[in-house]
């Protein structure tokens, strides 16, 4: 994207920029007040009749002025607003002599702002004949094209406000993605949840399996982390009394960058006393179906050109289980060196053996994950590599831990929450042995333990992954499509 001082149009804008200047005129008012908005001038007379001109229908709009078209002494433009656009007609000579000169100055991209009265254009385009016109916000950069926007993806994500004044799917997107987090909120407020905030500078971290940010306190001289979780903070609020608790945030890793991960990403987390993972089952298919129907207007729509069911209830299917239906092998009854050998055969890029538990998810990932299309409840995982989930209550070396998944994608997590002091420090205690050779491994916190140790009582906790939700919601194939600003490498 050129945007050098010598870009011949940056120079011609900039030029009618200092002319107008020079005539005393303002360009950059402090405020400019409109009475209606695109959308609710359509709404109201839309229904008028070709030809039909209404003086008494007197408003004032303003918007960034997308199209001109002169024709002599007069001109046609359209103008956009956050909620859509309308077209303007204006004869020079019905202008005040400093509204010609605004007239006279005005580029495509400029902020406008009109006033006039709503009539039907002969071509049946509902207008506005302007009385007034100003510039509000006089722009020196040219837009893109006006009929193609933005097509390098580089540039969208780069400069997302090229985009968004571009293109009006964009637009919807993101407010789409408002409407969802809105309906997450509702679901939970009817339900009684508190909305909390926890801290995202935190001196250890926890409540995930990742590498995390780190900064340093000047005035503490102290090392913190961004968060990768709240959850062990939303657990302290449990132990404290708050029943349901809930927090969409920003989390934090240090991770790669592709199609559904990004390392500053939103997540709902939230946690109800005396539940466990059976119950939040329930209520993750609840919320989610209800998000669902509310955007979409049915539970069955398409995803990138494929039909995705979410109506209930999501099939379910166990860790090991998953990997005998779709790996056709039984994992549970391999030793490590056969799990190895065959995980390499299926292309595992592990290099070398990691621990049974390990295996059973890199083999369930490449057998099974390619499969879970429509919305799965995938249960039952290995006790290593879920530190803080309490033990299955009837299968031995199992926790009570679920993963949702839709479109092939993880969405969430879920655990019959750890509540026993004693088997959360033996847990967090092998996390800590594990650190010299899993630098992703659960750090030991003895404050967290603390709060264990003052009594927790049974819970059921949740994450969701607002983004991923976002995508299926909004047909887009990348987390970046629906990230207002997607983390870039520097230029």
């Amino acid at each position: 994207m050129e945007t050098n001082k010598d870009n011949p149009l940056r120079a011609e804008k900039r030029k009618k920029l200092l002319a107008l200047r020079e005539k005393g005129l303002e360009i950059f008012p402090h405020n400019f007040k409109p009475t209606v908005k695109t959308k609710e001038l359509h709404e109201k007379y839309d229904s008028l009749e070709v030809g039909e001109v209404r003086e008494d229908v007197h408003v004032t709009l303003a918007g960034r002025l997308m199209t001109q078209r002169s024709m002599g002494k007069a001109a046609f433009f359209n103008i956009q607003d956050q909620e859509g656009r309308i077209q303007g007609y204006v004869r020079k000579q019905e202008l005040s002599e400093e509204d010609q000169a605004f007239l006279d100055g005005v580029d495509l991209g400029d902020w406008v702002g009109i006033e006039g009265f709503v009539f039907k254009t002969k071509k049946g385009e509902l207008s506005v004949h302007c009385k007034s016109f100003k510039i509000i916000a006089k722009t020196i950069e040219p837009l893109p094209e006006k009929f193609h926007g933005v097509a390098d993806v580089e540039i969208k994500y780069r400069h997302r406000h090229l985009d968004l004044i571009t293109d009006e799917a964009s637009r919807k997107v993101f407010k789409t993605r408002s409407l969802i987090v809105r309906e997450i909120r509702r679901f939970l407020d009817d339900r009684g949840f508190l909305e909390v905030e926890t801290p995202v500078l935190q001196p250890i971290y926890g409540g995930a399996a990742a590498y995390p940010f780190s900064t340093h306190h000047r005035a503490l001289d102290m090392k913190l982390f961004l968060k990768i979780s709240p959850e062990l903070y939303l657990k302290r609020l449990i132990v404290g009394g708050f029943e349901k608790v809930y927090e969409i945030g920003k989390n934090f890793r240090n991770e790669g960058i592709d199609r559904s991960h990004n390392p500053e990403f939103t997540m709902l987390e939230y946690y109800e006393a005396y539940t466990d993972y059976l119950d939040q089952m329930e209520q993750f298919e609840e919320l989610v179906c209800h998000v669902v129907q509310k955007i979409k207007g049915t539970l069955k729509f398409e995803y990138q050109g494929k039909p995705i069911d979410f109506s209930r209830p999501w099939k379910r299917v166990t860790v090991y289980g998953g990997i005998q239906e779709y790996g056709g092998f039984d994992a549970a009854a391999m030793s490590e060196d056969e799990l190895f050998q065959k995980i390499k055969e299926l292309g595992s890029d592990m290099k070398k053996p990691e621990g049974k538990a390990a295996m059973v998810m890199e083999a369930f990932e490449l057998v099974a994950e390619p499969h879970l299309w429509n919305p799965t409840i995938v249960m039952d995982f290995p006790k290593e590599v879920s530190p803080l989930t309490k033990a299955h209550r009837s299968e031995p070396g199992l926790v009570e831990r679920f993963e949702p998944f839709a479109a092939c994608m993880e969405i969430g997590n879920s655990y019959s929450e750890l509540n026993d002091p004693l088997d959360q420090r033996e847990r967090l205690e092998e996390q800590e042995a594990q650190r010299v050779v899993d630098e992703e491994a659960q750090p030991m916190d003895e404050d967290f333990l603390h709060a264990i140790e003052t009594g927790m009582p049974p819970a059921g906790g949740v994450g969701l992954g607002i983004e991923r939700l976002v995508m299926i919601l909004t047909d887009r194939p990348s987390i970046r499509d629906i990230i207002f600003f997607p983390t870039m490498k520097f230029k």
